[in-house]
């Protein structure tokens, strides 16, 4: 009795995961391959870094409604990409926009890269002169002096 008991919770469990599964009915395949673009290349706003596709949240869930309805409205990419951007702002683009607010997001890594880069030549060029420089002759002497005395001890 208890196996059939969790026979059942188990299969309940696993087709509980495929209830949250859009199914949106298209009139042609170009109209589908559309749609799985454009759900990936926007991203959840209540998401982290979590594109339409991915997110179960309902946001994301209401937001491949809207792209939808769009695409059967035969509205063209750049339409709901404007739509999106204007009611969510530029987190919802992987790829914003070159602008004032975003010009640190676009260069900020470049530039730390060449901080970084300056950081460790300036480093490199101050450090000590390593001692592989052959020794004077005055030198020698008291190596050899040192090393004798150490031979007698």
């Amino acid at each position: 009795m208890m196996r059939v008991f969790l026979l059942v919770i188990a299969a309940l469990w696993a087709s509980s995961g495929s209830a949250d599964i859009d199914a949106y009915p298209f009139d042609s395949l170009e109209q589908e391959q559309r749609f799985r673009t454009l759900v990936e290349e926007f991203r959840c706003p209540k998401c982290q870094n979590q594109n339409l596709a991915d997110s179960n949240a309902p946001l994301a869930k209401d937001l491949r409604q809207i792209i939808y309805t769009q695409i059967k409205a035969n509205a063209s990419d750049e339409q709901i990409a404007d739509f999106l951007q204007q009611r969510y702002g530029d987190f919802v683009l992987y790829r914003p926009p070159l602008k004032a607010s975003t010009v640190l997001l676009w260069f900020g890594p470049g530039l730390a890269l060449l901080g970084v880069l300056v950081a460790v030549f300036m480093w490199y060029r101050r450090r000590p002169q390593s001692a592989s420089a052959p020794l004077s002759a005055q030198e020698q002497a008291r190596l050899q002096a040192l090393l004798e005395q150490d031979k007698r001890e």
